[in-house]
C-alpha cells in the first residue's frame, strides 16, 4: 500500500498569510500541517510515502519533513506539479511511485483528528475499486457532496454543488486500486480549468466499484481561514497529534 499526500496550489484563499510560504507549512496547532495526513498515513501503517509539493517553496518541505525519520520511515518521496490543475491532475505526478500498488491519497489541508486504520484495513480486505470517506457537515456546498437514493444508495457526487442535495461531503482521503491510472488519462478537464478527483470518484462509482465509510474522528478542511482556525481548535480538544520519533 502507498501513500500519497497532496501539498501543491496557491493558497490563494489564505493569503496574505501565504504570501512567502506554502500553506501546507502553516501552524495547526502545535505542528505544520502537513504533518497530520503524515502521521494518519504511518499511523495506519502505511510505510511507502510520496509528498507531492508544488506552489510556493516546494523545498521546504524536503527541510522540514528530510527522510521521514521523525515519522518512522526509512525514506520519504518528493515529486513536483509544475501548475495548479486540480487533485487528479496531482495524483498523475505520482504513478511511478505508486508503482502499480494500491493508494492512499491524502490532501495536505485537510485534518483528521483520529485513525484512519479501521477504514484502509477495510479497503485493503476489499476485492478491488476505491474506496471514500464521507463527513456530515454543515457547509457542504464547498466540498464535493454525495447523493443518494430513497434507499440509501450513494448515486453519484457532486462537485461543490450550490444546494447541496445531502450533507456528507467527501473528505480529502482517496482510497484507489491500480485502475486509477487508467482512469485519469480520460478526464476532461472542468469548467474550473482543473482535472477533478470527483470525475475519477464517479467513474469508479458508475462501474459498481466504489465504496465508502462515514468517517467517525473529527475533520475539518484548513484552506480558508475559518477553517484553519477551526482545525486547530479541533485537535486542541481532541487531544490528538503527531507522535514522533526523538
Amino acid at each position: 500500500m502507498r501513500g500519497i499526500i497532496l501539498v501543491g496550489g496557491l493558497g490563494t484563499r489564505l493569503l496574505p498569510m501565504t504570501r512567502v510560504t506554502n500553506k501546507h507549512l502553516l501552524p495547526v496547532w502545535r505542528y505544520p500541517m502537513v504533518y497530520y495526513p503524515l502521521y494518519n498515513l504511518v499511523e495506519a501503517g502505511v510505510r511507502d510515502i510520496m509528498v507531492v509539493t508544488g506552489g510556493n517553496n516546494p523545498g521546504a518541505f524536503l527541510e522540514l519533513l528530510h527522510d521521514g525519520r521523525e515519522f518512522g520511515l526509512e525514506h520519504l518521496y518528493f515529486t513536483y506539479q509544475e501548475e495548479p490543475r486540480g487533485i487528479a491532475d496531482a495524483l498523475r505526478r505520482a504513478e511511478h511511485f505508486a508503482g502499480g500498488e494500491r493508494c492512499i491519497v491524502m490532501l495536505g489541508d485537510n485534518v483528521i483528528a483520529g485513525s484512519i486504520r479501521p477504514y484502509v484495513e477495510a479497503f485493503a480486505a476489499q476485492p478491488a475499486g476505491a474506496r471514500l470517506l464521507l463527513k456530515e457537515v454543515e457547509d457542504a456546498h464547498r466540498f464535493g457532496v454525495a447523493e443518494f437514493d430513497e434507499a440509501g444508495r450513494l448515486q453519484r457526487i457532486v462537485e461543490k454543488p450550490a444546494q447541496p442535495r445531502s450533507k456528507y461531503a467527501v473528505t480529502g482521503v482517496y482510497m484507489y486500486d491500480e485502475l486509477v491510472w487508467e482512469i485519469l488519462p480520460t478526464l476532461q478537464l472542468s469548467e474550473r480549468g482543473q482535472y477533478e478527483i470527483t470525475d475519477v470518484n464517479n467513474e469508479y462509482l458508475r462501474r459498481g466499484m466504489l465504496e465508502w465509510d462515514i468517517l467517525e474522528a473529527a475533520w475539518s478542511d484548513a484552506g480558508t481561514p475559518e477553517s484553519l482556525l477551526r482545525a486547530t481548535a479541533m485537535v486542541r480538544e481532541a487531544g490528538w497529534e503527531p507522535v514522533l520519533q526523538p
